[in-house]
């Protein structure tokens, strides 16, 4: 099996990137990315580069892109590269549209016209928004709140269309919000993990009664390899937690984890559009054999204790801004 891995270098990319190094030893793994801010070469230092190639490329590029793809003459193009953070989003939305939406379309148009690959296409659970009912299925509407996730159903339309139009094989996975290793301390649980650590405040959204879905990221991957495996091209296929947590909860959680003290909780002013509530229904990849493997406080134990022994991989990402006092969180995603 041959992958071609774009944004391999992130968080989710990384994660599964080595999931499949460990899994399965035959797989042939190219790893495509523009190794900004949140995609790390460190995130793939232990990797042989004889199983593992590293190209620096950025997805806007549309003649690297191909020629890379052309080169590696992958079975599978596997494409987490986006821009993923809603408070940066709503800052400046347009690298989300670049990213997000033409991004897609280059990586679309190049495997239109380079027969061969398929498409497994990493969207999000947040393209559905605020979800007050029962949790949805894949043929629920889209109702995005931020401009990230405008951007991410915008891409999910597109590889609709071009199965529908070109019949390209492309398969959709809308995974829960993760959390394990090398995610980048913007997000909301390795934020609260060091700030905790650094005996700093934990700034709040609102009243912090905000629900999202947790997914441990060992499960996302294996949650991933059975849908290239086992899934149906032109499907979509959510990937949920089956593991609802409100934001406050995730925080005392780590922090009883942690032993400190819940004081350090601290509310701030609520961000613009926040969606209250995420839930997914997973009958699709339920029925295809897999499902979460990793008790919430054996995942969040594992989290912690890696941050906790890998100070190297996080302490050059803070600056001044981390250690403020009034810093709000970036996102919960």
């Amino acid at each position: 099996m041959r992958l071609l891995v774009t944004g391999g270098a992130g968080f989710m990319g990384s994660n599964f990137v080595h999931y499949i190094y460990a899994s399965r030893p035959d797989a042939e793994i190219l790893v495509y990315d523009k190794f900004t801010y949140a995609g790390r070469i460190e995130n793939l230092k232990e990797l042989d580069t004889s199983r593992v190639k590293i190209v620096k490329g950025d997805i806007l590029d549309q003649e690297k892109f191909t020629e890379t793809l052309k080169a590696f003459q992958p079975d599978y193009v596997v494409h987490f590269a986006a821009e993923t953070h809603v408070d940066r989003s709503i800052k400046d939305p347009s690298i989300f549209i670049d990213v997000n939406v033409k991004g897609v379309y280059i990586i679309l148009e190049a495997l239109r016209r380079h027969d061969g690959p398929k498409l497994i296409h990493i969207s999000t659970d947040e393209v559905y928004g605020d979800i007050s009912g029962e949790p949805v299925t894949e043929e629920a509407p889209f109702k995005p709140s931020s401009p990230y996730s405008a951007s991410k159903a915008s891409g999910d339309l597109l590889c609709q269309a071009y199965w529908r139009t070109y019949s390209l094989p492309v398969r959709i996975v809308r995974p829960s919000n993760n959390y394990g290793p090398r995610q980048f301390p913007e997000k909301l649980i390795p934020k609260t993990i060091l700030r905790a650590l650094n005996g700093l405040p934990i700034p709040v959204y609102g009243d912090g009664s905000q629900e999202r879905d947790w997914l441990y990221v060992e499960d996302f991957s294996r949650g991933l390899e059975t849908i290239i495996l086992r899934g149906r091209d032109g499907e979509a296929y959510n990937l949920p937690g089956l593991n609802p947590k409100t934001n406050i909860q995730v925080i005392q959680d780590i922090l009883t984890l942690l032993g400190k003290p819940h004081s350090l909780i601290t509310f701030v002013p609520d961000r613009p559009g926040h969606d209250k509530r995420y839930a997914m229904r997973g009958d699709k990849v339920l029925s295809l054999g897999w499902k979460p493997q990793t008790p919430w406080l054996d995942g969040l134990r594992k989290t912690i204790e890696w941050y906790k022994a890998n100070e190297w991989w996080w302490r050059p990402l803070l600056g001044d801004e981390f250690f403020s006092k009034d810093t709000p969180w970036g996102g919960t995603r």
